[in-house]
């Protein structure tokens, strides 16, 4: 029923099928990430008709409401949503980081010498079995541990689940991260352990922080463990007090010691940069919340870079968003139409970018897997890259 299969390659890069129950999803792929079981600003159709083969929906949030005792009465999330595409679910660790040492810490507040403005009462408190933090919806005191993970995913009934772990701050001194591994790599096999495997299939986490050792020894051990496929977790990128190379040097580390017959994921990123150098090193999927985060913004991913709509240079363009792009968007709408309704704070136009975005970055990656059988992933890159990602808002 779930079978993943390498059909081309080029250097490192792979283009794949992976199969599931509910439909194949071609790799490399982007996950649209739909947290609470919904796009913000889009609905799942225009998802689908702009390239979206499968959604990322967020275990945390259902946890927090226990809406997922719900879900599960009325027959997992499918049944719910009233769709039948594929879906994974997350496992819950990295809110779990953004409401303890992301809090706590100001990570994503720093300033460029990396100084924390601001350090503040500790939500989550982190032990061997598990975490203890209060509901960020009525501040009621939960409980999350590697068995309520497993426990949650498989009521909501997710095609693709992932094992509880901890994700650490940039931060955090080596020994906290090793120690912190230590518990994940422990949390993996008892996920192995409690997880039941109907119609659904576990991915595991590679962790270990800024550190090329810590990152290593985690990929040799998650990477010989029996899931069918792995992430690679941690906060990496600017707004974590993290760098792009230094992300890129740990996917350097981390993949040739993964399994190759064996899917890979990127958990969290989803820019175009980043995710052209991480196909080129052999991720397979990527979720994010970057495109549509960007639409609330007034940012648009266009061929130029990423321009500001906002702007008032953009209220009397007459032209669409991005010229080479084939979206209805853009083959219906001006610039300045766009600009108008983003700058009058109107719905419709964070759902016009919105629905632009994701299927520029979806187109993004039909062009990388057509690049990939004819060696031309290079020659892309230089295309997509050769005016660098504006930081326009």
């Amino acid at each position: 029923m779930f079978h993943f299969e390498i059909i081309n390659q080029s250097g490192a890069a792979r283009r794949g099928i992976l199969s599931t129950p509910r439909g194949e999803i071609e790799t490399p792929a982007f996950v649209p990430v739909a947290t609470k079981g919904a796009l913000k600003g889009i609905d799942f159709d225009s998802a689908l008709s702009s390239g979206a083969q499968i959604f990322m929906m967020n275990t945390f949030h259902f946890f927090c409401n226990e809406q997922y005792q719900t879900v599960f009465q009325l027959g997992g999330l499918h049944r719910f949503l009233g769709r039948d595409f594929p879906i994974m679910t997350d496992s819950g660790g990295f809110q779990v980081f953004s409401l303890g040492a992301g809090w706590e810490l100001g990570v994503g507040k720093l300033s460029k010498e990396g100084i924390l403005k601001n350090k503040k009462k500790k939500k989550v408190i982190i032990d061997e079995e598990g975490v203890t933090f209060y509901s960020p919806y009525d501040g009621r005191k939960l409980r999350m541990t590697p068995k309520i993970a497993i426990e949650v995913q498989e009521k909501l009934g997710a095609d693709i689940i992932f094992a509880f772990d901890e994700c650490t701050s940039p931060l955090a001194s080596r020994k906290e991260t090793e120690q912190s591994l230590i518990r994940s790599h422990r949390w993996a096999e008892q996920c192995l352990e409690i997880f039941q495997g109907k119609n659904q299939v576990l991915l595991g986490i590679v962790q270990g922080g800024p550190y090329s050792e810590l990152r290593r020894e985690s990929a040799k051990f998650i990477g010989q463990l029996p899931f069918f496929g792995f992430g690679i977790g941690g906060s990496f990128g600017g707004s974590y007090g993290d760098s792009k190379e230094r992300m890129y040097s740990i996917l350097d580390e981390t993949i040739p010691l993964l399994p190759e017959s064996k899917p890979r994921h990127l958990l969290g990123i989803g820019e175009p940069d980043d995710i052209l150098a991480a196909v080129e090193r052999g991720i397979d999927l990527f979720d994010c919340v970057i495109p549509i985060r960007w639409a609330r913004h007034g940012a648009a991913l266009t061929h130029q870079g990423r321009i500001n709509l906002k702007s008032a240079q953009f209220l009397k363009k007459e032209g669409p968003i991005d010229s080479l792009c084939l979206c209805r968007v853009c083959q219906n709408h001006s610039s300045a139409y766009l600009s108008h309704l983003l700058r009058g704070k109107e719905i419709m136009g964070i759902s016009l970018l919105a629905e632009h975005n994701l299927f520029w970055l979806l187109n993004l990656m039909k062009e990388i897997r057509e690049a990939i059988p004819k060696n031309e992933l290079s020659i892309l890159k230089k295309k997509i890259l050769k005016r660098a990602i504006e930081e326009s808002y």
